[in-house]
C-alpha cells in the first residue's frame, strides 16, 4: 500500500522500448529491441521494467564511479553502458552501448519523464490589455499569473500559477516560468527556466552616502538573460543602475543566489546555491562559483576559473585558476597555509 502511495507523488513515465530508444539517439542495440522500459533507476536499485546506466566517465570529481559489481548484479531490464564494459553486464539483458552513458542518460530522463503539453490561458489570470502573444495558441498561462501591458510573450512559453511579468518584459520561445516568479525589467532567451520564488529585474542595493544619510541611486537599467538558462528558486538577479545585468547563454544558477546589479556572468557557467555577487563582478564564460561563494565589488572571475565553497573573493582570478579559501587564493597556497596550521596545532 505504501508502495503505491509513494508512486502516486512520482512524476509519471512515458512507457516505451529498447529499440525505440536506440533508434531515437543513434545508440547501439544488443539484445531484444522490444524490451519494454516503464522508468529509470539508479543501477543499483533498478527492478525489471526500468532502464539504468553505468558509466566510468570521469567528467568532474563530483562523479563518483560504482565498484563493476553493481553492474553484473544489476535486476535492470535496460543498460546504457559503454563498449568496454558490455561483457560485466548480466547475461539476457538489453543493452544500449554508448561511449557517453552520463550524456545520453539526460536525454532519455527527458524522453521518458517528459511533461505533457499544456496549453491555454486561464480564465483566473489577469493579462493587461497591449500584451503581445506571438502565437497565443501554443503558450499556457496558469490562474492567478499576471502580465503586464506592453510584455512579449514569444510561442511555447509556459507561465505558471501566481508567476507575475512586469511592464515590457520579454518572454524567449519556449521558456518556463514557474509558480511565484516575479520578474520584471528584463528580456529573457529561449528554452530558460526560472524556478519558483525568483525575483528578476527589481532594484540593487545601489545607495550613496549625502549628508550623512544613505540616498537610494535610481536603477534604469535592465537584465539581459541568454538562452538556455535556469535560475533556481528563491534566486534574486537585480536590474543594472545605469547598465544592464547579463547572464550568458547556457548558464545555470541554482537556489538562493544573489546576482547584484550590474553584474555580467559568461556563457555555461555554474553557480551553486548561496553565491552572492556584488555589483559590477564580471565572470568569464564557463566559470564555476561553488557553494557560498561571496565575491567582492568590481572583481573580475576568469574564463574556465572554479571558486571553491565558502570563499571570499577580494581579488581578480585569472583564467583557469582555481582559487578558495578567505581571503580566496590559489588553491594549492590555500592547502599549504592549512596544512601548517594544523601541524601547528599538533604541536
Amino acid at each position: 500500500m505504501l508502495n503505491k502511495i509513494k508512486s502516486w507523488f512520482m512524476p509519471a513515465a512515458t512507457q516505451t522500448t529498447a529499440g525505440q530508444l536506440a533508434e531515437k539517439f543513434g545508440l547501439e542495440l544488443r539484445g531484444n529491441p522490444q524490451t519494454v522500459v516503464r522508468g529509470v533507476a539508479p543501477i543499483a536499485d533498478a527492478r525489471p521494467g526500468q532502464l539504468a546506466f553505468y558509466s566510468t566517465e570521469q567528467n568532474s570529481s563530483a562523479f563518483k564511479i560504482l565498484p563493476i559489481d553493481v553492474l553484473k548484479n544489476t535486476r535492470a531490464s535496460v543498460i546504457l553502458v559503454q563498449p568496454e564494459h558490455v561483457s560485466d553486464a548480466p547475461r539476457g539483458t538489453t543493452l544500449l552501448i554508448t561511449d557517453s552513458p552520463r550524456g545520453n542518460i539526460v536525454k532519455i530522463l527527458g524522453e521518458i519523464y517528459r511533461e505533457q503539453p499544456r496549453y491555454g490561458i486561464s480564465r483566473r489570470a489577469t493579462i493587461e490589455r497591449g500584451v503581445f502573444f506571438r502565437k497565443r495558441a501554443t503558450v499556457y498561462v496558469g490562474q492567478y499569473a499576471t502580465i503586464e501591458r506592453g510584455a512579449v510573450i514569444e510561442p511555447d512559453v509556459k507561465i505558471y500559477p501566481g508567476a507575475y511579468i512586469g511592464r515590457n518584459v520579454t518572454i524567449g520561445r519556449g521558456t518556463i516560468i514557474q509558480t511565484g516568479a516575479h520578474i520584471e525589467n528584463a528580456t529573457i532567451g529561449s528554452d530558460c527556466v526560472i524556478n519558483s520564488g525568483a525575483v528578476i529585474g527589481k532594484d540593487g542595493f545601489g545607495y550613496t552616502r549625502q549628508n550623512g544619510h544613505n540616498v537610494f541611486i535610481p536603477h534604469v537599467g535592465r537584465v539581459v538573460i541568454g538562452n538556455r538558462v535556469s535560475v533556481g528558486a528563491n534566486t534574486c538577479i537585480d536590474r543594472g543602475a545605469m547598465t544592464d545585468t547579463r547572464i550568458g547563454d547556457g548558464t545555470k544558477i541554482d537556489n538562493l543566489c544573489q546576482i547584484a546589479h550590474g553584474v555580467v556572468i559568461g556563457c555555461e557557467c555554474f553557480l551553486a546555491g548561496g553565491v552572492g555577487l556584488a555589483g559590477g563582478v564580471v565572470v568569464g564564460d564557463r566559470a564555476l562559483l561553488a557553494g557560498q561563494v561571496g565575491i567582492a565589488n568590481g572583481v573580475h572571475i576568469g574564463n574556465d576559473a572554479e571558486v571553491g565553497a565558502h570563499s571570499g573573493v577580494f581579488r581578480n582570478v585569472p583564467d583557469g585558476a582555481r582559487h578558495m579559501g578567505y581571503p580566496a587564493g590559489p588553491g594549492t597556497e590555500f592547502m599549504r597555509h592549512y596544512a601548517w596550521l594544523r601541524k601547528q596545532v599538533k604541536n
